[in-house]
C-alpha cells in the first residue's frame, strides 16, 4: 500500500506542479492553477496516509519516488527519454528511499 500511496502522491504533485509550469512558463490560462492547486492538496493528503511513525521519514523516502516519477513524466508527458545517467540516479535514489523506509529501527 505504501508504494501505491507514494505513486499516487507523485502523480498528484507532478501534475500540480506542471499546471503551475504551464501557466507561468507556457503561457497557459490562469485557470490551470485551479486543478494544479487541487492536485497539490491531494498530494499532501496522500502523504499523510503513508505508514510511518515520523512525517520526516515518510517525506524523505518519498523523495526517491518523486525523482523516479519525475523522469517518467519527462518521458511520457514531455516526450524526452531519460538517459542512462537519469536512470542511474533514479535507481540510486530508490535504493536510498527503501533503506530509509524499510531499514530496521531500534
Amino acid at each position: 500500500m505504501t508504494l501505491a500511496l507514494y505513486a499516487a502522491a507523485a502523480l498528484a504533485e507532478i501534475g500540480g506542479c506542471f499546471a503551475f509550469w504551464a501557466w507561468a512558463r507556457l503561457g497557459r490560462s490562469g485557470l490551470w492553477l485551479l486543478p494544479g492547486t487541487a492536485a497539490l492538496i491531494l498530494f499532501a493528503l496522500l502523504l499523510t496516509r503513508v505508514e510511518s511513525e515520523a512525517a520526516g521519514r515518510a517525506y524523505a523516502a518519498y523523495g526517491g519516488v518523486y525523482i523516479a516519477a519525475s523522469l517518467l513524466w519527462l518521458w511520457i508527458a514531455e516526450s524526452q527519454r531519460p538517459d542512462r545517467w537519469d536512470m542511474t540516479g533514479a535507481a540510486i535514489c530508490l535504493v536510498g528511499a527503501a533503506v530509509i523506509l524499510y531499514g530496521p529501527r531500534a
